[in-house]
């Protein structure tokens, strides 16, 4: 009986409080902008959040937690020795030529003299084309050992990963991305194809699963469009692509023509020999992979000193932690989220301050009325529900506008500036229930203030 009682006084309330906002529509709508814009803030800051958080965890997932790059330093252009006002560069040109840069053999090196590495995964880069029906259509060739997949976490969709008896013996198979597939095979599978990438024919053994790669990953972290390379053993690179020596590691064995044919070791006992320029950076990339990523950065710093002393103290390799890229990404994201929680709050906050000053004025205007309802029996708490019901439909109405405006906002953000949003019913119910709660708190000191008026002195109001 008592629930029914309260149900029917709520009831009645609530159609009142619409009845006077639907009177004073311009001014409850101007009332509710400060809420339609501050729950349209929370919105969109938490889809961009979530969004910032799904990105950095599918980086994480490309980059490796546990990974360390080495990426070789270019040599100086010849043409700048010949420059005047270069003496710095020409003597640090001229060390250089006592550094071998980066090759296989710092690879073996690396995993064999270094406790904490896992694996290592050296590759070598080309920009390069597949002829396809008479066309040539750009691509990436990588030359790749057999710990790639596993160090980049890429998986073989259709096909087998390189058997030991084709990397050793440097056989012309390929794997190939998903977009090349799909552009070079149209509805048909790859498998046992052969294509032609330059001058040499490879046969497709596999095909790696599709991974989505943002533009952001591609710029901050430099990760390459996986779905559009195609991957060789990093013997067959050597021999048929760079025609440079193969090193294994039972000893360096040579192979390939022309003029630059030498021997490339570790550290050799007596006075240092140029490296002939042709054989400068074997390999474009080594992805050094620990057992645990809390010996990530000790393990870089021996790498250095490795590397370093491997190439005649010559610094001409940079090694880079991903994951320390990524925390600092995040860092900037979580401050912008903070600046854009900031501004969401002071939306709400004056979106409050509006719905309290309306609120009062509507408390002045309708003193007589307080007067008359509280003479015919009216309670302080009738009054107080009465104005309560107002600024909470007020508010309510300014969240679902809000939620609306913030959905849109978050699509249209995904759409013009290619930053990933991700809406959630977890946002939305909470932005809407922050909205609810403002108009009950800004509400109840003009529900206070119209309850405590007496009907005698709010009766001879005019």
């Amino acid at each position: 009986m008592i629930d029914k009682i309260l149900f029917e006084k709520l009831k009645s309330n609530f159609t009142e409080a619409f009845w006077f906002i639907k009177t004073n529509k311009v001014r409850t709508f101007l009332t509710a902008l400060g809420i339609i814009f501050g729950v349209a803030s929370v919105i969109t800051m938490l889809a961009i959040g979530n969004g910032a958080e799904k990105e950095i965890l599918s980086q994480l997932e490309l980059v490796g937690v546990n990974n360390i790059v080495v990426t070789p330093i270019p040599d100086e252009k010849d043409e700048n020795s010949n420059e005047e006002g270069n003496d710095g560069n020409n003597k640090s040109n001229e060390t250089k030529r006592y550094s071998k840069g980066l090759d296989i053999l710092d690879a073996e090196s690396i995993k064999n003299n270094i406790p904490s590495v896992k694996l290592v995964s050296p590759e070598i880069i080309m920009d390069t084309y597949v002829i396809n029906n008479g066309r040539q259509n750009p691509v990436k060739l990588i030359g790749v050992s057999s710990s790639f997949f596993e160090s980049s976490n890429i998986h073989i969709e259709k096909g087998k990963d390189f058997s030991k008896h084709q990397l050793l013996n440097a056989l012309p198979v390929c794997i190939i991305g998903k977009k090349v597939e799909k552009k070079l095979f149209t509805g048909e599978s790859a498998l046992g194809r052969q294509i032609k990438v330059k001058d040499v024919w490879l046969q497709v053994i596999g095909v790696i699963e599709e991974k989505l790669i943002s533009d952001q990953a591609q710029e901050n972290l430099g990760i390459r469009d996986l779905n559009q390379d195609i991957y060789i053993p990093i013997k067959t690179f050597l021999i048929r692509y760079k025609d440079r020596k193969i090193i294994s590691s039972t000893g360096p064995s040579i192979s390939g023509g022309g003029g630059n044919i030498i021997i490339v070791g570790g550290q050799q006992n007596g006075p240092k020999k140029r490296i002939p320029r042709g054989n400068y950076h074997q390999i474009d990339k080594l992805t050094v992979q620990v057992s645990n990523s809390n010996e990530l950065k000790a393990t870089a710093e021996v790498l250095s000193k490795m590397l370093k002393r491997r190439h005649n103290d010559v610094l001409d390799f940079e090694i880079t932690i991903p994951i320390q890229l990524l925390k600092q990404q995040q860092k900037t994201k979580q401050i912008f989220n903070i600046v854009l929680s900031i501004i969401a709050g002071i939306s709400l906050l004056i979106g409050g301050i509006g719905i309290m000053n309306i609120m009062l004025a509507s408390v002045l205007e309708r003193t007589k009325e307080i007067g008359i309802i509280r003479a015919i029996g009216a309670t302080e708490e009738d009054v107080i529900l009465q104005f309560l019901s107002e600024s909470v439909l007020i508010s309510v109405g300014g969240g679902v506008a809000g939620i609306l405006l913030g959905i849109i906002g978050a699509y249209t953000i995904e759409i013009f500036s290619g930053i990933e949003t991700v809406l959630s019913l977890t946002s939305v119910l909470v932005s809407f229930f922050i909205a609810v709660l403002v108009g009950l708190f800004f509400g109840i000191f003009p529900a206070k203030s119209a309850a405590r008026k007496r009907p005698i002195e709010a009766l001879r109001t005019e």
